[in-house]
Order: structure tokens, then C-alpha cells, then sequence
């Protein structure tokens, strides 16, 4: 279980964050969703300490850390360990070769023998649809393709939670559908995964619980169909204006 509580975070005078406390199941998909501005990317930053909150706490399996603390490197990592971020963009190194992009981290990060992550990381390939695109560089895919890439990085970690922020708001729709068809994939594994999306089809699709977050708040935080049948004007406002 992912457990945020009291989490606030400002810049400037401006609070992007206002007294969150939320819930992530385990093994379950969490969509988050909101207007531009929420503070939707904050917060899923704030998991992994990309963003770090001015106070609050996160709860993730046996790791409990108060973010108004001066946090140590080796709780950072501890946390960082824990989750894999996928981001718009896909972020590959460019130097390296698509089976050196996916090993790095298991073999910094997590100590793992070298022979064994290549290993696994032909299997992520497969699992993603690029089986034999190891030794290609980055810039020899697609946006899609490089992005799917980033799917299979993530997985290598083994993290407790995927989080995805918005992972296709870079590509057009064709490539968009397969890293939605993907992600979706991914949901009926039951992995542990939180999305930031702006697609409602696929929010309706893929999620379990849905939080809704306007000006730093949490509007709403429920099950998912309890969320698209709500009779709120302003979740229903939103809705109706994500149709268009």
C-alpha cells in the first residue's frame, strides 16, 4: 500500500499541493485526474521525491519517510527504489543502446548481476513488442516505440508502483492507442500503477479508484465507476468538457 498523508506543497506564493491525503491500493490502477494545473504531476512527483513537499509523509510497504525532515540519501534512494516513473517523454539515454537503457537501473540501482538483467530485460522487450531491438539507439524508434521502451525500463526496476505521467501526451493517436493498449495490458496483470492522463476513454477503461484533484484538493476519491456517474456539477462539468 502507497500512503500519502497531509502532503502540502507550494511555489512561491502559490500552493500547488493543500493537505492531501490519499490512498493507493496495492496491485490495482489509480487514475488521478483534474483540470491543467490541479497539481496532478506534483503529486505523483512528490512519490518519488522528484517534487518535495514542505510537509506530509508517505507510507510505501515497510518504508514510512515525514517530508519536512532533511531526508538522507539513502532514504531518498530507499523510496526511489520503490517506484518507476514514466514520463511524457520518454527520456531515454541517447548514448546508450536500448538494452543498456533498460539494465542501468537494476544493475546501479539494484545491484543486479549483469548477465541476469539482460536476460530479463529480452523478456520486457518481448513482453513490449520490440523483441531484437536490442543494440538499436534511441534515436532509430519511434516516439512510440521509444516510449514502450521506457515501459520496459520501468518494469525492470520490479518497483512496487509504476506511475505514469501523462505517457502519451507526446505522440499522435495511432502511437497513443498502442501505449494506451499497452498500460492496459499492464492493469489486467494487477500491477501497482498511478497514471496522470487527460483521457477520460481510457481512464474509464483502465481505472480501479480515480482521484480528482482542482487547486491542490482532492474533489474526489473513490472507485472508479462511483467517479463517472457522479452526479457532482463540477465533476460533470469537467467531463462533459473532456469530450470535446
Amino acid at each position: 500500500m502507497l500512503k500519502l498523508t497531509h502532503l502540502n506543497k507550494s511555489y512561491e506564493n502559490h500552493k500547488v499541493l493543500d493537505d492531501i491525503n490519499v490512498v493507493f491500493p496495492k496491485n490495482k490502477t489509480t487514475v488521478i485526474l483534474g483540470p491543467s494545473g490541479a497539481g496532478k504531476s506534483t503529486l505523483l512527483r512528490s512519490i518519488n521525491l522528484l517534487d518535495q513537499p514542505e510537509s506530509g509523509s508517505i507510507e510505501l510497504d515497510n518504508l514510512k519517510l515525514n517530508y519536512e525532515s532533511n531526508l538522507s540519501n539513502s532514504e531518498i534512494l530507499q523510496l526511489r527504489r520503490k517506484s518507476a516513473m514514466v514520463f511524457q517523454s520518454w527520456s531515454l539515454f541517447p548514448h546508450m543502446t536500448i538494452m543498456e537503457n533498460i539494465i542501468e537501473g537494476p544493475t546501479q540501482a539494484k545491484n543486479e548481476n549483469k548477465e541476469q538483467a539482460i536476460e530479463e530485460g529480452k523478456k520486457l522487450l518481448a513482453e513490449v513488442g520490440l523483441a531484437g531491438f536490442e543494440n538499436r539507439y534511441p534515436s532509430e524508434l519511434s516516439g512510440g516505440q521509444q516510449q514502450r521502451v521506457s515501459i520496459a525500463r520501468a518494469l525492470a526496476l520490479k518497483p512496487s508502483y509504476i506511475l505514469f505521467d501523462e505517457p502519451t501526451s507526446a505522440l499522435d493517436p495511432e502511437l497513443e492507442a498502442q501505449i494506451l493498449h499497452l498500460i492496459q495490458k499492464l492493469a489486467m496483470e494487477d500491477k501497482s500503477m498511478i497514471v496522470v492522463t487527460h483521457n477520460m476513454d481510457f481512464a474509464r477503461k483502465v481505472a480501479d479508484k480515480v482521484i480528482f484533484l482542482e487547486n491542490g484538493q482532492v474533489i474526489f476519491d473513490g472507485e472508479s465507476k462511483e467517479f463517472f456517474e457522479n452526479k457532482n456539477r463540477r465533476i460533470q462539468d469537467f467531463l462533459n468538457a473532456m469530450k470535446f
